[in-house]
């Protein structure tokens, strides 16, 4: 490609205009606005969809999503993330080489998918898997092979969602979202209505991806992609990827714990009470890592390429203000966990309101997310890979001696405070870049007893 057609290209790019804290507030805006749209939109397709189809049609979904999720991660290269903060992120020859390689792996992860169902088809065949089972089920295989094929959709999507997070342009991107969100539910209700099967669901799913994909091609400004291979390109992107694919591998581990040990420990009605308190906390963490990935870490990486002596300010600028709101959550939570359960649930859940007390110490460690996101700014992905790993173990640790020691209360409070080993490890890595300010770290730290001071208030006005 010639110097003019790159210089072309690159005007076609969406160029930030405006202040850098002007930016991160006007993408900060959009991101939470159209966070609680999207969460106002899933609450309303599950209140529909569980009045159109039997529970266990969910069972069968929640089983394909977890796998499909499972499987992504594990083959995860962080290409979004490399091409939001490298040098050469709007260079048209980097792009389309991510692209191909996107589209390679989206066909991989399928592949894996596939063979997941086919084992688990011969599986039930051979009466290996119990049919009074979720994976016994003979429409299991057949929902996996369907259901995972919206990867290799979501594998097309343009690069353009990238170059879009790394100029805050969150508007368009929400715009997608909603719009695929809203055709997603629309194609769900119209096959429940008229099938009362599963695979609406499916195809609800699937229209979703389609829909967002077509529209990043359509919408979004910037260079049309087209299948690339430069070597050059591809290095970088696997010197990148392996940290971020080693980061994920032993992360979903993780991820996955609480429901993995808890799981075959207790039984199914106290699982579901564990459920309904993790459900809220992951409410408000799903905020905030939003956030995180959205606005913080494009923030952090036009930083750290143009104006590096800042970073350690502009760090702090960030994390000060979710800093005081997670803390602030995690003690008004923990004071009124019980409350908020038993204005929501009726007393069958009674339960989750101790548990929600508990969880919500949790939040205390989300706001060391924006570290992570700071390491993967500067092109250091192997810090969140360490993060993981130690995390991973902490947690199938803390949990096993939490629950030895004081059952499912000692569990979940082990599973609360597990993340203070990352917190720790936080503290270290950044000292080693030099990008520590312990002064502001303990400031904030006020937020969390004036939250639980509210929790405490809000208590009084539970009825007698």
């Amino acid at each position: 490609m010639s110097q003019g057609s790159v210089d072309a290209a690159h005007t076609r790019m969406s160029v930030p205009t405006g202040s850098l804290k002007q930016r991160v507030l006007r993408a900060g805006g959009w991101t939470a606005g159209g966070f609680a749209i999207s969460q106002t939109l899933r609450i309303v397709s599950t209140l529909i969809m569980t009045r159109l189809l039997a529970p266990e049609m969910f069972g069968l979904m929640s089983i394909a999503v977890m796998v499909n999720v499972i499987t992504a991660l594990l083959t995860d290269l962080g290409i979004t993330q490399n091409i939001v903060q490298s040098r050469r992120g709007e260079d048209p020859t980097f792009l389309n080489t991510a692209w191909t390689v996107q589209i390679v792996r989206g066909f991989i992860v399928w592949g894996l998918a596939l063979v997941v169902a086919i084992a688990i088809y011969f599986g039930g065949r051979e009466g290996l898997l119990s049919p009074d089972t979720v994976y016994g089920n003979p429409v299991l295989p057949w929902v996996l092979a369907v259901s995972s094929f919206s990867i290799v959709i979501a594998s097309f999507a343009s690069t353009n969602t990238a170059i879009a997070e790394r100029h805050f342009n969150q508007r368009h991107l929400i715009r997608i979202d909603l719009t695929s969100q809203i055709v997603s539910l629309v194609a769900m209700v119209v096959l429940g209505l008229w099938t009362g099967s599963i695979w609406s669901l499916i195809a609800g799913q699937l229209a979703g991806g389609v829909c967002g994909t077509t529209l990043s091609h359509l919408i979004l400004p910037g260079e049309r992609n087209r299948f690339g291979w430069d070597p050059k390109a591809l290095g970088e992107i696997v010197a990148f990827g392996k940290w971020v694919f080693f980061s994920s591998f032993v992360g979903v581990f993780a991820l996955y714990a609480d429901r993995l040990v808890l799981g075959g420990l207790v039984q199914a009605s106290v699982l579901g009470q564990f459920a309904i308190a993790s459900t809220i906390v992951g409410a408000v963490q799903g905020v905030f890592q939003k956030l995180y990935a959205t606005v913080v870490m494009p923030a952090l990486s036009e930083t750290a390429r143009n104006d590096r002596p800042r970073l350690r300010e502009v760090f702090y600028r960030l994390r000060v203000p979710t800093d005081l709101a997670l803390l602030f959550v995690a003690g008004m939570l923990a004071a009124s966990g019980k409350l908020v359960i038993g204005i929501l649930y009726d007393h069958r859940y009674g339960d989750a309101g101790w548990m929600l007390q508990i969880l919500a110490l949790s939040l205390v460690w989300v706001r060391y997310g924006a570290s992570q996101q700071l390491y993967v700014a500067l092109g250091e992905p192997k810090y969140v890979a360490f993060l993981n790993f130690a995390r991973s173990f902490a947690v199938f640790a803390a949990l096993f001696v939490g629950f030895r020691l004081g059952g499912v209360a000692g569990a979940i409070w082990a599973f609360s405070l597990h993340q203070i080993v990352n917190g720790l490890m936080t503290y270290y890595f950044n000292a080693s870049l030099k990008l520590n300010d312990f002064k502001r770290e303990l400031l904030v730290l006020v937020a969390l007893p004036v939250g639980y001071g509210v929790g405490l208030c809000i208590n009084l006005l539970r009825p007698t």
